[in-house]
């Protein structure tokens, strides 16, 4: 429960976007991006590896899926519902992070995987996004949506960053969004069809939500007069985007070196909750098993190959 709380997966949600709308800027990206992996990080690190046989239990993983699975669906229509540019964001974290819970029991490769890398991404784009809003916020002190409307018209440069840092939230493909998204959706599929039926709905609302907020405030004519004096973005506060925008790019064009890290302690996790899952097929992909049978770890493989076990060995040949 501690975790679900930090993570936040639904019901235990309702104290993250009151502490987004109440944080100032930094405090909300540091949140989004680091602290609420604190509880995802708690669900691998702690959850599955210390009580492998709690996770064994498919009463107790579907329960949490299908939590995870409400949280998708819950988030992305709440998000809809916003008047406020820094709530609707704020829900998108639980929609999104639900997604990262989903992946994580799934108990397979390509979902866990797939979460790590979703987590990533979303410290990024939604970094990028409460970004985005603290730079407008300053310039005029309201984050109403109605306020806005048009804004391309005067700040281009930051209609351009705002377009990427969206698009990266939905998943677009090219962009770190639709991979981590991707590789989840399949990592569910092979754990229960109906759970990625599901869960794509949160892919389809997300699109709409983050479109729709996009075309109120940036497209169009100028409704209020108020915008047309907000001056645009200034060099240093593009360079802020630059290495987001491009690990994002990075990310979606070639995410192959960020799954070559995770294959190796993904296997682990996998082979500790789930034991026999990869038989033959992780040693011949060249992945030894973690403390299993055929491992290079295992019990028997290091005494076989100790100085002891050698010496016995020597002995015994030349009796």
């Amino acid at each position: 429960i501690g975790f679900a709380i930090k993570v936040p997966m639904f019901p235990f949600h309702t104290w993250l976007p009151d502490a987004h709308v109440e944080a100032p800027t930094g405090g909300s990206v540091i949140l989004a991006a680091v602290l609420l992996k604190m509880g995802t990080y708690g669900f691998l690190r702690f959850s599955l590896t210390l009580l492998p046989k709690a996770s064994m239990d498919q009463k107790i993983v579907q329960i949490l899926a299908i939590l995870s699975i409400i949280g998708i669906i819950y988030g992305a229509l709440v998000s809809l519902m916003q008047a406020d540019w820094k709530k609707l964001i704020a829900y998108s974290s639980v929609s999104h992070l639900g997604f990262c819970t989903l992946g994580i029991f799934s108990m397979n490769p390509n979902g866990i995987a797939g979460s790590v890398l979703q987590q990533v991404n979303h410290g990024i784009s939604t970094g990028m996004l409460f970004l985005v809003i603290g730079i407008i916020y300053e310039r005029r002190h309201t984050r109403e949506i109605k306020e806005y409307g048009g804004l391309a018209h005067v700040m281009p440069k930051f209609a351009i960053i705002f377009a990427i840092a969206m698009l990266s939230s939905a998943g677009l493909p090219l962009l770190n969004g639709f991979v981590g998204e991707f590789t989840i959706m399949q990592g569910a599929f092979e754990a229960n069809p109906i759970w990625a039926a599901f869960a794509v709905t949160g892919v389809i609302l997300g699109a709409a939500y983050l479109l729709w907020l996009y075309q109120r405030t940036m497209l169009g004519q100028v409704t209020n007069g108020k915008n047309l004096t907000i001056p645009d973005m200034t060099a240093r506060e593009v360079a802020l985007f630059v290495p987001l925008i491009a690990w994002s790019i990075w990310i979606g064009v070639y995410p192959k070196q960020h799954f070559d890290i995770l294959r190796q302690p993904v296997a682990e996790i996998v082979e500790r909750v789930r034991p026999g899952y990869f038989g033959g097929a992780v040693q011949n992909a060249g992945i030894p098993l973690p403390y299993g049978r055929g491992s290079d770890r295992s019990p028997e493989r290091q005494r076989a190959g100790s100085p002891v076990a050698s010496q016995r060995s020597n002995a015994g040949g030349g009796q």
